[in-house]
């Protein structure tokens, strides 16, 4: 039998979305703050050339900044006020989270609730604001370093250049960091994932159609092209059956007496996600490598030798880099799922509701079988995330397929439109909820 929850959520239609205006509010505050982000990565940096920009990014867009303008939505290419995009941020996250696993402070602010978890985003914050400052100020040198045919990309370099390179890069990705915190609260959620989502589908029509321009050429043969759409179509659905894979952990309540009557004896289910960390490893993995790449691509051209040498070893399909893009996803997916599912909180909360898992004694032994299983479901789940990302890669980096076309932005793409999905489907859910309560107590007030 249907639970009540699954009876309701099968009565969703377009009529209860038409009724649910706060979900409607929340929406068109999400696309109006996406629009505004979008219209900002059009908003050139001021000193720039981009006759010789333009030039100079072609020749360098099959490598590593080309994988960073397609999170950066394009912004990096036209080398905007939104080029850093939300990148420090997320590398400044990465950072405080690892520093809860060495400093005792940081680690007790995260026991201690909403209080530690608004202190520690401060500091997050701040940590985005230096990041963005040093990246600013490293592509800023870079840009003073570059020219092309017709001249360099910078029209009066020094200080004055360098000084407003950095205050408007970094001013842009703080306002891209509060602009995801609102649509966090205020629109439907996910903001941080929602811009990166809204850079990566707002280039997919330019990337098709560029990938077809390919075909008509010749470069790409017509076959290729359908295989990729195939392959990509494929993709998804892969992305889609292991997003929504989860081990059940059958979790059993014993009966109890109050009073007359006898309430528990029910059994539930402890759903554990094959990928709980979701779209977290590559995001981080990809903004671990283009941190310091990013400067290096910059300055490779008239660099040392050695920059140039690790320069082209991290190039897009090389063994280097494809080995520190693994290293980085199974890292981040054992890290993350460590970070958000904890097994020996969950024993302690089922021991305390008197829940235990048939076979397992709780306590002690309830949480080492917990970690066991995440452990295992984590190997796979990370194998899933290094084929979906790296395959694509290859075939990237041989025969010049756009990355939009690629594992890392299907993936995100996929798992973020899954999110959003699911936050919409939970409002309406509460608002036939709220519909249901309250014509419950005007039924009770007319008897």
């Amino acid at each position: 039998m249907p639970s009540a929850a699954e009876q309701l959520a099968a009565n969703i239609n377009f009529g209860a979305f038409a009724k649910a205006t706060e979900l409607k509010r929340r929406i068109w505050f999400t696309l109006a703050a996406l629009i505004i982000y979008r219209l900002g990565t059009y908003i050139p940096l001021p000193g720039i050339d981009p006759v010789v920009l333009q030039e100079i990014f072609k020749q360098n867009q099959s490598g590593i900044l080309g994988m960073f303008d397609m999170f950066a939505g394009g912004a990096l290419g036209r080398m905007t006020i939104f080029a850093l995009n939300i990148m420090p941020y997320i590398s400044a996250s990465i950072i405080m989270q690892l520093m809860t696993t060495v400093s005792p402070h940081l680690e007790q602010l995260k026991k201690e609730g909403e209080s530690g978890r608004k202190k520690m985003n401060q500091y997050t914050r701040y940590g985005t604001v230096v990041l963005a400052a040093v990246q600013a100020y490293g592509i800023a040198s870079g840009l003073e370093g570059m020219s092309g045919s017709s001249g360099g990309a910078v029209i009066e370099p020094g200080v004055f250049f360098r000084a407003t390179t950095v205050i408007t890069l970094t001013g842009g990705t703080i306002f891209l960091m509060w602009l995801g915190e609102q649509i966090t609260a205020r629109g439907v959620g996910n903001g941080i994932s929602l811009i990166i989502f809204a850079g990566i589908v707002a280039n997919l029509p330019s990337a098709l159609a560029s990938t077809l321009e390919l075909g008509r050429t010749g470069a790409l043969s017509m076959l290729f092209i359908l295989v990729l759409l195939v392959m990509s179509v494929g993709v998804i659905a892969f992305i889609v059956f292991m997003e929504r894979a989860q081990r059940r952990i059958i979790v059993q309540y014993p009966k109890r007496q109050v009073g007359n009557k006898m309430f528990g004896g029910e059994s539930s289910h402890l759903p554990l996600k094959l990928n709980t960390s979701g779209v977290i490893p590559p995001i981080f993995a990809s903004s671990l490598l283009l941190l310091p790449m990013t400067v290096a691509n910059f300055g490779a051209a008239g660099g040392p030798d050695w920059l140039t040498s690790i320069t082209a070893l991290l190039g897009r399909g090389q063994p280097l880099y494809l080995g520190l893009y693994t290293a980085g996803i199974v890292f981040f997916a054992f890290f993350y799922t460590a970070v958000v599912f904890n097994p020996a909180d969950t024993a302690d909360n089922l021991k305390k509701y008197g829940g235990f898992i048939p076979g397992i004694r709780p306590g002690r032994n309830t949480a080492e079988f917990l970690d066991h299983v995440l452990t295992r479901l984590t190997v796979v789940g990370a194998a899933y995330l290094v084929a979906v990302c790296l395959l694509p890669e290859i075939l990237i980096s041989q025969y010049s397929v756009p990355f939009y076309f690629g594992g890392t932005s299907l993936l995100i793409v996929v798992t973020v439109t899954m999110d959003t999905v699911g936050q919409v489907h939970s409002h309406l859910l509460a608002h036939q909820y709220e519909g249901l309560i309250k014509k419950s107590k005007l039924r009770g007030r007319s008897r």
